[in-house]
């Protein structure tokens, strides 16, 4: 099947990258969520994106122009309707994920392929939520989206080959590389990333080491671009935690348990980048390890 049109659930941090990369490999997007100023923020920061692409000489003004054009926005969520492909992209809590899928079928076309950007939850049991569990996958990017080339895309138990053939052709379009996962706890990237991250909140707990030594021992010891903390701030200590908890819940083993020092900074609203505090104050110039 032919898919032109493609419509984004949310734009935040994930939904306003996808909308990006669809938008600049020629597919209509359609972008939605519940906040005008969030819609509003979304496509200023995507057109900043896309400013420093020109900047990097990868992108011209024109192709801007034609990009930002293929994005439209709504707050009804049921606009997305006559969609080919819908990619929900909204927090990782499935309650949310279901009542927007619950509220979305009734006005869908019978061919739309529905999606879910969840770095965790089980594509299966969200499936089974829909009237088209066959037309049904996880379509997980990577953050930041239009940098990072990798997408995973998990079948549920019930996905048919139509529909996987048809979304392996969108990560083709879009330039992007894909890796198939079964449909357990986490998939493949954060299955091995995120106890990674809570090992070092445990190592940071334990006081084996502090923030900046446990991030420069991984940086200049791994060859990592990021230490652990630094990243679980620039992912969001939420959605990390969100993620231990289905990984230890899902698999039913103590070494997937989240560490309580995860959970006391989301407890306290520390978050990460988006809150300016997490394993690092941001509100300086420069950011401060907190402990």
């Amino acid at each position: 099947m032919a898919i032109e049109k493609v419509g984004v659930v949310g734009a935040g941090q994930m939904g306003n990258g996808i909308a990006h990369v669809f938008a600049r490999a020629g597919y209509d997007v359609v972008l939605t969520d519940i906040s005008a100023e969030a819609l509003q923020q979304a496509v200023a920061l995507i057109g900043r994106n896309l400013d420093r692409q020109i900047s990097k000489g990868t992108l011209s003004e024109a192709e801007k122009s034609e990009a930002l054009g293929r994005i439209s926005t709504t707050q009804t969520l049921t606009d997305l309707g006559p969609c080919d492909l819908i990619i929900e992209a909204a927090t990782e809590r499935e309650a949310v994920k279901t009542a927007i899928f619950e509220e979305l079928v009734p006005h869908l076309a019978p061919h739309t392929i529905l999606t879910s950007n969840t770095s965790s939850i089980s594509i299966t049991r969200l499936a089974s939520r829909t009237d088209r569990p066959e037309k049904f996958m996880g379509f997980h990017f990577m953050n930041p989206v239009p940098v990072m080339q990798l997408v995973e895309l998990i079948r549920g138990i019930a996905t048919d080959d139509e529909t996987f053939r048809a979304c392996l052709d969108v990560v083709e379009r879009l330039g992007k590389t894909a890796a198939t996962s079964e449909d357990f706890p986490a998939f493949i990237v954060n299955r091995i990333l995120m106890p990674m991250i809570n090992e070092a909140v445990y190592t940071l707990y334990e006081g084996v080491g502090s923030v900046s030594s446990i991030d420069t021992s991984l940086k200049l010891g791994a060859n990592h671009p990021m230490g652990p903390l630094e990243l679980a701030d620039f992912i969001g200590l939420d959605t990390c935690l969100a993620i231990m908890n289905v990984l230890h819940d899902g698999l039913a083993d103590t070494k997937y348990r989240p560490c309580p020092l995860l959970t006391k900074y989301v407890e306290a609203g520390w978050l990460g980048r988006k809150t300016k505090r997490g394993f690092y104050d941001y509100r300086g110039e420069t950011p401060v390890p907190t402990r």
